[in-house]
């Protein structure tokens, strides 16, 4: 069970929803993952539990205003720019590739001619995932390639070096790659980096104040929460889970950072979401782009930067994340005036030998906070 004294919820107005989502987040500590921090806001206010712990060496919560890198949720934050930058006339979502980045996707059977920006944006252009090409999913390869610095260019390079997964557009499938190459899309449209063009476009406007971008650095703002992972032990017939290991301290943007590197809290992350499903980031006509959705194996529906998923009173927004040591969930309703943040502090929050349970370890808490059960 979670630890007595840990599970402990922020001062606010007490309710059936409250202590719900305090069962969720107990739940989600006694499933495997040290800590677990949850947050949700409406329009008539909000509810923040905590469960579990924010470091294992010295038994301390989870901090109410931890810092962790968000990961892939980093993905709706560059795609809202890159929308904006359509709304402006700078960049259309059928330019192909090989227009801002001639020659780059080449070989094996890759072709910047044939990808499209929405494609990137939509994971349906095909091209394999950088991400798998590296030794960083075994106990001793992390250890070893954590602090590894790989560019955006290298990354791609790697991605190339294989024949693509599909023919641009036919298929959908999950690519960091696709990511990567619309950071440096927006870097030659703008002549500044991701980073700032993000900055001054999301960030700066919303007054996200604790969301920052790590570059190369192992480490987090303070405060923040030690992050761990569970490797899968080498030569384990059928695969197990091993020992829980301290994974803090890692480069973050291994591929350039553009496909998830950003570091923020669950405050920032629902002002962001909240605002951009209200039209405060794009105009209702851009966000409509974002929500058009191709079909999503195992995720839902997936638009530009954005996952659709139904839920129980209807269907919601979100982007997940997951890097070695972090996990992060949400979800937004189609008005805006409902979001959750949930973060935990293990990108493996299972026990060794359980069963990860059907739609993930968030569908439980998002769905409760969205649809305000008691």
């Amino acid at each position: 069970m979670a630890s007595p004294g840990l599970a402990t919820a922020a001062p606010n107005t007490a309710s059936p929803l409250r202590t719900t989502l305090q069962r969720d987040a107990d739940a989600l500590v006694d499933g495997g993952s040290p800590g677990a921090l949850v947050e949700l806001v409406t329009a008539d206010g909000g509810v923040k539990v905590r469960s579990g712990h924010g470091d294992l060496r010295t038994r301390t919560p989870m901090p109410w205003n931890g810092h962790f890198r968000i990961a892939s949720f980093s993905k709706t934050f560059l795609a809202a720019t890159m929308l904006q930058l359509v709304g402006e006339g700078r960049l259309s979502l059928a330019d192909k590739v090989d227009r801002w980045l001639p020659g780059v996707v080449s070989g094996n059977g890759n072709d910047g001619r044939a990808i499209t920006v929405r494609q990137l944006l939509q994971h349906t252009s095909g091209l394999h995932d950088y991400m798998a090409e590296l030794d960083i999913f075994t106990e001793k390869g992390f250890l070893r390639h954590r602090f590894d610095r790989l560019s955006a260019a290298d990354a791609v390079k790697l991605a190339v070096g294989k024949a693509p997964d599909f023919a641009p557009g036919t298929s959908w499938g999950y690519s960091n790659t696709n990511y990567v190459l619309a950071g440096l899309v927006t870097e030659k449209v703008t002549g500044r980096s991701w980073q700032k063009e993000i900055t001054e476009r999301i960030i700066r406007p919303l007054g996200l104040r604790e969301t920052s971008f790590p570059y190369t650095s192992p480490f987090l703002p303070a405060p923040s929460m030690r992050g761990y992972a569970r490797f899968v032990v080498e030569g384990s017939n059928p695969p197990r889970l091993g020992r829980q290991v301290d994974v803090t301290l890692m480069n973050p943007a291994m591929g350039g950072g553009a496909d998830g590197s950003l570091n923020s809290t669950t405050e920032d992350g629902n002002k962001f979401l909240r605002a951009l499903m209200s039209g405060k980031v794009l105009e209702p006509a851009l966000l409509a782009e974002m929500k058009k959705t191709v079909p999503a194996p195992g995720l839902g529906a997936y638009g530009l930067g954005l996952v659709r998923t139904a839920g129980s009173c209807g269907d919601y927004w979100s982007h997940h994340g997951a890097l070695p040591g972090f996990l992060t969930g949400n979800g937004v309703t189609e008005d805006g005036r409902r979001s959750v943040m949930v973060s935990l502090n293990s990108s493996t929050p299972y026990n060794p030998g359980a069963e990860p349970p059907e739609g993930g370890p968030f569908a439980s808490v998002i769905d409760h906070a969205l649809c305000g059960r008691g």
